[in-house]
């Protein structure tokens, strides 16, 4: 396969200073200025990319968000600015779909509405937040952002743990295996009570400084609201097991989905599933309280999303029932069928529906 240019590029770097972590790999393969994957407009979200998001699959998932905004809106007193942050926020369809549902649903809410967008992914390091804004958000939230912090990549080794690096062999990457690199990255495991020197060689798992770090930073701009999160991952002992051996590293090209991080580099997304027993944690040493800690499913059924789905049945699909033998029934049962597999596909609890939900608050 034909070397990319940023692969020559961490290949250069690699002979001329040594081997770099699998952390510093990745956060130069999605973010490297004028070369990085996220950074140089290659990044393809939507069905004609390389993965989509839970607002490409149906504007259902942008109403449920709206009305999760209105409750925190009402139980904050129904204030005259009510400011969110969105960090990561790629096309912004989220921010657009909030708008129309709250413009339609509620004007009052909706004039209060001010809705800010970070993409804090195009910076060189995703610890570097914006700590000069002026903007005090009542709700910070993200969707599917930290899973593409870079992370750190571990392997046991005859009950010793070893830390994955990246470097350079008959001109190409390679993995080699040496001590890990800092304190955090040896004592990350133990201090979430993972067994693992009785998992066997060649057990992997990631370990996700950078959200640490997020965390921490965002608490800190939060003085009074909420902090929601939506990725796939679990707690810590739900997602670090056994019987997960090679981690949960992924690369996403082209809606293929391959373990082979070291090639068309700089060209796809690469991800990892996210410890939400870390960010918990960290939220509660910054002062957070957990608030809530569920899947996808489950939330969006508590926001409501199967009542909307058969308003608009009834509404705008009904046809489909009393009209099904005419063009027009036959049109609008085609369309049901699309809206509801689409629900589907994000309650799905082996898919979108098992991604989870966490919210803390201040």
């Amino acid at each position: 396969m034909t070397q990319t240019p940023l692969q020559q590029l961490i290949i250069e770097r690699i002979q001329r200073e040594g081997r770099i972590t699998f952390a510093e790999y990745m956060r130069m393969a999605l973010y490297e200025p004028g070369y990085g994957y996220y950074v140089t407009g290659l990044a393809r979200m939507g069905w004609e990319g390389d993965y989509y998001t839970s607002t490409d699959v149906s504007m259902f998932f942008a109403h449920c968000m709206g009305r999760q905004l209105h409750q925190w809106w009402e139980k904050l007193g129904c204030p005259a600015h009510f400011n969110i942050l969105e960090q990561g926020a790629g096309r912004e369809h989220l921010a657009q779909g909030i708008d129309i549902w709250a413009r339609e649903v509620d004007p009052a809410f909706h004039a209060a509405l001010k809705y800010h967008t970070e993409d804090i992914r195009l910076g060189q390091d995703v610890r570097a937040l914006e700590q000069s804004s002026k903007l005090t958000p009542a709700v910070i939230l993200s969707n599917e952002l930290i899973d593409a912090f870079p992370v750190h990549i571990v392997e046991t080794r005859k009950a010793q743990l070893y830390e994955v690096y990246v470097d350079v062999q008959a001109g190409k990457l390679c993995e080699v295996l040496d001590e890990p690199s800092t304190p955090e990255v040896a004592n990350y495991l133990d201090s979430y009570n993972i067994p693992w020197a009785s998992f066997g060689d060649g057990w992997r798992a990631e370990i996700n400084l950078d959200a640490l770090r997020w965390m921490q930073h965002i608490a800190q701009r939060l003085q009074h609201g909420f902090i929601l999160t939506i990725d796939y991952g679990d707690k810590a002992r739900a997602l670090y097991t056994r019987y997960r051996r090679r981690g949960t590293l992924a690369c996403y090209f082209q809606h293929q989905m391959h373990e082979r991080p070291l090639i068309r580099v700089g060209e796809q997304d690469i991800t990892a599933h996210v410890n939400f027993s870390a960010l918990i944690a960290e939220g509660r040493r910054q002062g957070l309280r957990l608030h809530k800690f569920t899947t996808q499913r489950l939330w969006l059924e508590e926001m409501g999303i199967a009542q909307e789905l058969e308003q608009l049945h009834s509404s705008k699909f009904a046809a489909a029932d009393t009209a099904r033998a005419s063009d027009q029934g036959q049109i609008a049962l085609l369309q049901w069928y699309n809206l509801r597999q689409r629900v589907a596909a994000l309650t799905d609890p082996m898919g979108m529906g098992n991604f989870k939900v966490l919210v803390l608050r201040r």
